[in-house]
C-alpha cells in the first residue's frame, strides 16, 4: 500500500501485519540522500587529507602503500561499519536524519549492509552516479541497485532535516508518550511486531480509547501471557512501544 508525500520526491510505504495492524515506512527521496552521500564523501576525504599529511613522516615509499590501503578500507568498509555500529546511520545520514533498514523495517543485518555498499561501485560507477539516478527515479521507495540487491530502503528518522510528512498523526515526540511507563513485552518480539506496534502507538492519539482497544486486544493475545495489564490492552502495547523506544521518543 503506498500513500503520497511531498510531489515525487518522496512516498510513502504502508505495510500490514498478519494480525490487522499498520505501520509506515518513510522513504527518503534523492535530495536528502545526495546531502547524506555528500557529507559522508566529505568526511572520507578529510580523513585521507589527514592520513596523507601524517605518513609523510614514514618515507614516500611506506607512506604511498599504507594511504593506498586506508584509502581502499574507507571507499569498501566506511558505511558497513558505520551502518552496523550506529543502527543504520552513517555520519551523513545521521545529520540528515535518515537511516538504512531492512525491507520490513527491522534493523539492517551486517550480510544485507555487506550486499548493499558492495554494490555501490556499480551504483556511482560514473560521474553524477547515473545507474543509482535511474534506480531510484523508477523504483518504489527510491532504491538504489544496492538496496534492491540487499532488501533494504533508505528511510526518515523522527529527526529528520527534510520537511516533515502531513500525517502528523504518527508522531511520538508529545508529553503524551513520554509519559507512559515502558514495559517489558512477555516474549522476544521480531523486527516486523515492533514496527506494528510503533505504528500503533503513533496511530493512538488518533483512534480513541475504544477503538484503540478494539485494535489491541486481539494483537496482545498473540504476545502471550502475562501481556494483559489492568489499564487495558492499548496501555499494554503503548508500555511495550515506549520500552521499544529505548525511554526516548521514537
Amino acid at each position: 500500500m503506498i500513500g503520497t508525500g511531498y510531489g515525487r520526491t518522496d512516498s510513502v510505504i504502508g505495510v500490514q501485519t498478519p494480525e490487522g495492524i499498520e505501520f509506515v515506512l518513510s522513504p527518503a527521496g534523492l535530495a536528502v540522500r545526495a546531502c547524506a552521500y555528500g557529507i559522508d564523501q566529505i568526511i572520507q576525504w578529510i580523513v585521507i587529507i589527514g592520513l596523507m599529511i601524517a605518513t609523510e613522516f614514514l618515507g614516500e615509499d611506506a607512506g604511498i602503500w599504507i594511504i593506498l590501503l586506508l584509502v581502499f578500507c574507507l571507499d569498501w568498509f566506511y558505511h558497513v561499519i558505520c551502518e552496523l555500529l550506529f543502527r543504520g546511520q552513517s555520519v551523513g545520514k545521521k545529520i540528515m536524519g535518515i537511516r538504512v533498514v531492512s525491507g520490513d523495517g527491522s534493523p539492517i543485518s551486517a550480510g544485507a549492509s555487506f550486499l548493499r555498499n558492495l554494490l555501490r561501485f556499480i551504483d556511482t560507477y560514473i560521474f553524477f552516479c547515473p545507474i543509482a539516478l535511474v534506480c531510484m527515479l523508477v523504483s518504489r521507495g527510491f532504491r538504489r541497485l544496492g538496496d534492491w540487491a540487499a532488501g533494504t530502503l533508505v528511510v526518515y528518522t523522527s529527526h529528520s532535516l527534510a520537511p516533515p510528512l502531513r500525517s502528523t498523526g504518527y508522531s511520538l515526540s508529545g508529553n503524551w508518550f513520554q509519559n507512559i511507563e515502558p514495559l517489558s513485552a512477555p516474549r522476544p518480539l521480531s523486527g516486523e511486531e515492533k514496527q506494528a506496534i510503533m505504528m500503533f502507538a503513533r496511530r493512538y492519539p488518533l483512534l480513541g480509547e475504544a477503538r484503540a482497544d478494539e485494535i489491541a486486544r486481539p494483537y496482545v493475545k498473540t504476545l502471550g501471557e502475562g501481556a494483559e495489564v489492568p489499564a487495558g490492552p492499548s496501555a499494554c502495547l503503548l508500555g511495550i512501544a515506549r520500552r521499544i523506544a529505548g525511554g526516548a521518543p521514537s
